[in-house]
Parts: C-alpha cells; sequence; structure tokens
C-alpha cells in the first residue's frame, strides 16, 4: 500500500466527529428537514407554524388564524388557541417555550392526551423555523399576562418575560427568513400562501383563516361551512357535474376518522386530493390506494350487477376515475409520513380500513341512488372503450430506452449529447422558426422540434383522439417519458423543455395549447421543472450604431424614456426646463405609467376610473381612519358631479358560489351619465396606488398644462397637453431618428440574432414554468381551454381593456 507524506496530518481519529449542538444540524443541512432551500422550502416554513395552530383547532381551542406578510419580508402568524407554555420545564430548566424553540423533537405531539390528531409529527416544525430564520419573535397571550421572546438564527437573545396584561389569549409567531440560507429568494408569495390556506379552511369546518399582504394591501378571509364538500363544489364549479349532489362519507373509530367527498364531472382528468391530519399528501399513500381499490371493485360489482360490464376484463382504476373530483381528509394519531415534509403516507393498517369504509359506504349509496350510479357506470365504461383504442395508439409512442428511441420522429433536429440533464427541446412553431431555431442552435445540447399549426385542444379530447394527433405524437416521442397514467418524468431524454412560439395571438395560443397537455396529461414535467418559456424579443431598436433588443412594450417605452433623457429637453411657457429636472420628471412618468398599468390589472378597473381617482385624491388624501364613510365623504366634495354610493360584492366570487358565508368587501359606486365603476376601498388603501400618486405630484405641476417637447439641436418639436400624452409625444418625435423593427414572428429573425436573444445560456431569458396553486390552476384551464364559455366571455370583457399591440 502507498504511503503519503502527510498521513499524520490526515488522521481519522474521535476528534474528527463533529457533534452539531441545538440547532446547528438544522443550517448545516435545511433541505433535510423542510425540502429544499428555494421557494417551496421557504414557503414550508410558514406551514409548519400554521400546522401547530390548525392543530389547536384541530384539539377545539382555536377558531381564527391570521397570517400577515410584513413590508419588511417577515411573517406573523396568529392564533387564538391555548399558548404555548410559559412555566419552567422540568427538565430543562427554562420556559417550556423557549424549549419548544431551541430543541429538535420538542413539543406536544408526542402525548396523544395533548393532541389526538395533529399535521406536527417529529416536533421539529417550530424549531427548525427557529433555526432557518434571522430573527423570530415569540409572543405568548396566556392567564393574562403577554410573555415575549427574541430569537436570532436560532439562539435567545434573552429569557422568556412578561411584558404586559391582557385578555387575549393564543401564539403569535413572527420571523424573518435568513437569506443565508434562502439565498434564491426570502420573498413569501401571497398566492401560494393563500392557495394553502384556502384548502386548510376547506378542511377545519368553521375555522376562520386570514391573510394579508402589507406590501401589496392584498388580503383573504376563508371560511366554510360546508368543509369539504364545498371543496368539491369549488373546483367542480367551472365544470358540469354528471349529478348535482356532492357524495358524502363520514366514518370514524376509536382511532381514525375518515371524511370523503366525491362529485363527477363530464371531463376526461381526474382531481383527487388527499389530506392526513390536514397535511396535504401530494403522492398520496396508503389512504387513496385503499380508496382507489374500494372505488374500482365496487364499480365493477355493480357494473357487472347493472349490465353495463359485458366481457371478462372489467373496469380498470383509471376507468372508473375518469371525471372524478374527489377529496379525502383522514385524521391518523400516529402518523408515518415519508420524510419531514410529509408528501406520503405509509401506515400499512390504512389501506384495509379505508377500503373497507369506502367500499361499504358506496355500496349502499349505489343501491339507494341507482340513477346516479348508472351514469358513473356508464362514463366508466366509455372510458373504457376510450382505453382500449388509446392502447394501440399510445404504443406507437413510447419509447424503448431513455435515450433512445425507434420512433423519434423525422422533423425533430435532435442534439447529439445524451446526457438528460444537460440537454435542451426548443419546440417551435412552422417551419420557418424550426429552420431559424436549427441554425442557431448548439448541436451538442440542444434539439429543435418544429410544430405545424396548432396541436390538438387536449381539454376537450380524450386520450385515444389526442394520440391519434401527429403533432402531439412526435412531441410525445421526441420528449419519451410517456403520457397519462404510463407517464414517467424521470424519463424525460431533456431537462429543459423550452416552448418558443411567436408574438402574436397565434403563438399565444400555441402556447396555452402546449402548457394545456403539459398541465393536464404529462404534470411531472412540470412538478419537477422542466417546462420553460422562451422570451424571444418584441423589438430591435437602433439609434446611430446603437442597437438594443427589447423584450417587452415596458422595455420598449422605457428605452424611449432613456433616449428622451438624453435627446431631449422640455419647454414650458417657451423656457427650457433644466436638464436633471427633465430627466427626474421621465423617471417618474415611467415609474408611475408601470404602477397605474400594474394597479389596474391588480384591481380589474379601467384606466379612466383610476384618473379620476387619482386626480381625487393628489387634491386631497383619504385619511383611512375615517373609514368609508369618511372616502366617500371625500369623493363626494370633489366629484360633486357624480353619484357615489357603497356596496358589498363577494371578496371571491368563486368561494360565494360553494358557500353563502363566503367574506364580502365593500366597492365604492362612481356613476356619471351611463358610466358605472365599483371600486374597492382595498384600491384606495393600496401601497401602488400611494406610490403612483407620489410621482404624479411630482410629474403634474410640470406637465397638467400645454407643453412641448424639442429635440435637442434639431428644428423638430412636437406640443401636447396634460400627463397621458407625454410618452406618445416622445414615441412619434423619435421616429425620424430611431428605427424599430417589430418582430411579428421568430421565422423574421436570422439565426444569430435568434441564438444571442432567446437560445443563447449566456444571453437569453427563460420563465420557468411551475404550479403554485393546482385548484386554481384546474379552473383557469377549465375556463380558457374547457366549455365554459360564459366564463370566457367574462374573462374577456374583464381583461380585454388590457390589451395592447393584437395582432389580428
Amino acid at each position: 500500500m502507498a504511503k503519503h507524506d502527510n498521513e499524520n496530518n490526515n488522521q481519522y481519529t474521535a476528534s474528527s466527529i463533529k457533534v452539531m449542538e441545538g440547532l446547528e444540524a438544522v443550517r448545516k443541512r435545511p433541505a433535510m428537514y423542510i425540502g429544499s432551500t428555494g421557494p417551496q422550502g421557504l414557503h414550508h416554513l410558514v406551514y409548519e407554524i400554521v400546522d401547530n395552530s390548525v392543530d389547536e383547532a384541530l384539539a377545539g381551542y382555536c377558531d381564527t388564524v391570521n397570517v400577515t406578510l410584513h413590508a419588511d419580508g417577515s411573517c406573523s402568524v396568529e392564533d387564538n388557541g391555548r399558548g404555548i407554555p410559559v412555566d419552567i420545564h422540568p427538565t430543562e430548566k427554562v420556559s417550556a417555550a423557549e424549549v419548544v424553540l431551541t430543541k429538535l423533537h420538542a413539543g406536544g405531539k408526542f402525548d396523544k392526551d395533548t393532541y389526538k390528531f395533529s399535521g406536527g409529527l417529529h416536533g421539529v416544525g417550530v424549531s427548525v423555523v427557529n433555526a432557518l430564520s434571522s430573527r423570530l419573535d415569540l409572543t405568548i397571550y396566556k392567564n393574562g399576562k403577554i410573555h415575549f421572546q427574541a430569537f436570532e438564527r436560532g439562539n435567545p437573545l434573552d429569557r422568556l418575560k412578561i411584558i404586559g396584561d391582557t385578555n387575549k389569549r393564543g401564539t403569535t409567531v413572527r420571523f424573518w427568513p435568513d437569506s443565508e440560507i434562502f439565498r434564491e429568494t426570502t420573498a413569501l408569495s401571497f398566492d401560494t400562501l393563500s392557495a394553502r390556506l384556502r384548502e386548510l379552511a376547506f378542511l377545519n369546518k368553521g375555522l376562520r383563516i386570514t391573510i394579508t399582504d402589507e406590501a401589496q394591501n392584498k388580503s383573504h378571509e376563508f371560511y366554510f361551512e360546508g368543509g369539504i364538500v364545498s371543496f368539491v363544489q369549488h373546483i367542480n364549479n367551472k365544470k358540469i357535474p354528471l349529478f348535482p349532489e356532492v357524495i358524502h362519507l363520514k366514518r370514524s373509530d376509536e382511532s381514525y376518522e375518515l371524511e370523503v367527498a366525491m362529485q363527477y364531472n363530464d371531463g376526461y382528468g381526474e382531481q383527487l386530493l388527499s389530506f392526513v391530519n390536514n397535511i396535504n399528501t401530494v403522492e398520496g399513500g396508503t389512504h387513496v390506494s385503499g380508496f382507489r381499490s374500494a372505488l374500482t371493485k365496487l364499480s365493477n360489482k355493480k357494473g357487472t350487477e347493472f349490465g353495463i360490464i359485458k366481457d371478462a376484463e372489467g373496469f380498470s382504476s383509471e376507468d372508473v376515475r375518469e371525471g372524478l373530483v374527489c377529496v379525502i381528509n383522514l385524521k391518523v394519531p400516529e402518523p408515518q409520513f415519508e420524510g419531514q415534509t410529509k408528501t406520503k403516507l405509509g401506515n400499512s393498517d390504512v389501506k384495509g380500513l379505508v377500503d373497507s369504509w369506502c367500499f361499504a359506504f358506496l355500496d349502499t349509496y349505489f343501491e339507494e341512488h341507482p340513477a346516479i350510479a348508472r351514469k358513473i357506470l356508464l362514463k366508466a365504461d366509455t372510458a373504457k372503450r376510450a382505453r382500449e383504442a388509446a392502447k394501440k395508439a399510445r404504443d406507437l409512442t413510447r419509447r424503448k430506452t431513455v435515450l433512445e428511441s425507434s420512433v423519434l420522429p423525422g422533423k425533430l433536429a435532435d442534439c447529439s449529447n445524451d446526457v438528460p440533464s444537460e440537454c435542451e427541446l426548443f419546440i417551435v412553431e412552422g417551419d420557418s422558426a424550426g429552420g431559424s431555431a436549427k441554425g442557431a442552435r448548439d448541436r451538442a445540447n440542444q434539439a429543435v422540434l418544429p410544430l405545424r399549426g396548432k396541436i390538438l385542444n387536449v381539454e376537450k379530447a380524450r386520450l385515444d383522439k389526442i394520440l391519434s394527433n401527429e403533432e402531439i405524437k412526435a412531441l410525445i416521442a421526441a420528449i419519451g417519458c410517456g403520457i397519462g397514467t404510463d407517464m414517467d418524468a424521470n424519463k424525460a431524454r431533456y431537462h429543459k423543455i423550452i416552448l418558443m412560439t411567436d408574438a402574436d395571438v397565434d403563438g399565444s395560443h400555441i402556447r396555452t395549447l402546449l402548457l394545456t397537455l403539459f398541465f393536464r396529461y404529462m404534470p411531472g414535467l412540470i412538478e419537477k421543472g422542466y417546462i420553460y418559456i422562451a422570451q424571444p424579443p418584441l423589438y430591435k431598436a437602433k439609434i446611430g450604431k446603437k442597437e438594443q433588443y427589447l423584450k417587452e412594450e415596458r422595455s420598449f417605452k422605457q428605452f424611449l424614456i432613456e433616449w428622451a433623457k438624453e435627446q431631449t429637453e422640455l419647454i414650458i411657457n417657451e423656457q427650457p426646463s433644466e436638464p436633471n429636472v427633465w430627466a427626474q420628471i421621465l423617471s417618474s412618468m415611467f415609474i408611475y405609467e408601470s404602477k397605474i398599468d400594474h394597479i389596474c390589472r391588480l384591481f380589474h378597473i379601467p384606466y379612466g376610473a383610476l384618473n379620476v381617482v387619482i386626480n381625487c385624491l393628489s387634491k386631497e388624501m383619504w385619511d383611512n381612519t375615517t373609514g368609508v364613510s369618511g372616502l366617500i365623504t371625500l369623493l363626494s366634495r370633489q366629484l360633486p358631479e357624480y353619484y357615489i354610493g357603497v356596496q358589498q360584492k363577494p371578496a371571491d366570487p368563486e368561494e360565494a358560489l360553494v358557500d353563502d358565508t363566503a367574506i364580502t368587501e365593500n366597492y365604492i359606486t362612481l356613476s356619471y351619465l351611463n358610466t358605472t365603476w365599483n371600486l374597492p376601498v382595498d384600491l384606495f388603501r393600496s401601497s401602488d396606488l400611494h406610490e403612483a400618486l407620489e410621482h404624479y405630484k411630482y410629474i403634474a405641476p410640470y406637465l397638467t398644462g400645454k407643453w412641448s417637447i424639442k429635440v435637442s439641436g434639431k428644428d423638430r418639436m412636437l406640443s401636447g397637453q396634460g400627463i397621458t400624452s407625454v410618452v406618445p409625444t416622445i414615441k412619434e418625435l423619435s421616429k425620424p431618428y430611431l428605427h424599430i423593427q417589430r418582430y411579428k414572428g421568430l421565422g423574421e429573425m436570422n439565426p444569430d440574432q435568434l441564438g444571442e436573444t432567446a437560445m443563447s445560456p449566456a444571453t437569453r431569458s427563460l420563465l420557468q414554468v411551475t404550479i403554485q396553486d393546482a385548484v386554481q390552476a384546474d379552473t383557469w384551464f377549465t375556463t380558457l381551454m374547457g366549455d365554459d364559455v360564459s366564463g370566457r366571455k367574462d374573462y374577456i370583457e374583464q381583461f380585454g381593456q388590457f390589451v395592447k399591440n393584437l395582432d389580428v
């Protein structure tokens, strides 16, 4: 054996074994506890705290949970439960609250006398949040006193102490995610958290959950008396149910509680959401296996009895789940999850229990409701025949291995590399764009697949029809991971699948059709982060020898503003303004226009209404403390010619459809002649509106009257009036000096241009497709791509006013 010169310095002895005390191990390997240090793990911190509050609700001690995203980047979770114990722990000799916050595997979830059912399993939740936060403030309202303790990266800054008196009870945890751990981002998503909190409100009847985003002045309040029955109705409200009734099962024994709500629609997919102790088990587990087994056995039994099944094969599990929307909510005293992130249940005894309970219930239900049973079984029979027809088509698209296939489409320009993690597939629109993309690609790692025309809308088709579409068959063969129940994302030949379509209506439609296919039949590719959207430029701007690609209308507007700063001057009353003043006006103008565009989209209001609001508030700012009555008084004073009133509307119209207790919010009504606007009160509280107002107040003294803009050193000058005409005037003024090329199609770009702007990893910009709220995403795909004609009409009426540069 060879000897090393430094063997004395590399000895493996007892001193080499490092012992990490306290929460040091969590900071060293955070992904072991929260799944990742990306956005998913970041949001998991909030879920851990909220789950603890919901456990108090499960125990019967809490009915309200408030989540707040503060403007400083922190998040607080407040409940009105019993409050974390504050007395001294008998063995640790510090307060029980400090033990819970600083010790792994410490909590009240091990003793089932404290919590019969709980989402917390390992006792590491809140302590992990503490370890991964740059700061955490704990406030406990208990026994008439307010107790407070602060922590820094898991370490207590002081002991728990009393800071005041109170008649409240409960716990508030406020934490600041640590940027040393979450290097990608520490910004929590209001929409992502809202999706989870909505789930919890559905799963816990009578529990009121609120979420507020201080920075964006957005808030939701979730409260559902119908529980998971309302949940199923919420999912199905954009679809056509086969029958109006939601089938509802509730069973329990001394250890377990099971609740199932299910309803079929006329669609072709399945939406099954499963929960254990309020934890979303996205990977299913034994409770899901038990339900599916019972449904399949019962359907085959009743199908034979009803004379619907006429051969020996019977229904498959896939057949009987077509069009099913189901929510399974199981309470387990000792859940065995796979990993701390709790995505799959492993309790072996649960499968048989759920199977027997569901089979017995559905057997009785089908006997008592034969008309509903027949509708379900006939749909399963149609699905069976479609499955048999699809089998041949599927076999034609199935690959032999991960890296090679005998049926790769001829129009695929494949790459030479055979390592999927290093390979990219560009899906482009048409042969012309395909030619440019093939000329621009890196042949080693980049493949190009041109699609001819629009693929089939899979939202309105079964798998057998989908697999007869030539473009979809080529796509499935190229990616190589299968489709539907046969799909395995681990077999994908490319780990970057990039949709690169034209910047017109047809291109957007093709992109939406492709996203519908991936969402409905290849969701694993999205879940693994393999789907991307290319962002080729919309414009190429040239002035003199300077050229610049511009990705979007906003970038083009900013380009014009920057040109105007350098090449123009503002003339007011025949006097030129100072260059620095004009530059500041233009900067404020760009921010102002960006803000009002964002506000109109956020609150779904037209530009005209917002202009009226800004003009009013620039003269007299509303004092929020005077309430809605004070706002009406202010508007009445500033707009004497308008009728001004107040009305209440559902804060979320979709929730109002499934629960008449849905929270409402106030809307201010402004009416003048034949124009009526309904403006949410939250608009007037919006920080975006306040910021827009600050820029408006700076700009208004210069630009509300008549003005002129002159090109420096040239005779060219144009005049205008008012703020809204500034940017159009600059655009018109720049025409003789700027050459703007607008790319309607990718085929109009030379290969080197397309490569530089959309394909080269060094210079391109890609958008990764993710699913933050699967239920909401399903609703959008159903509305935009399904049979919900009235929903599409409402969408166009609501958002059509914001369309710019429509190419038809």
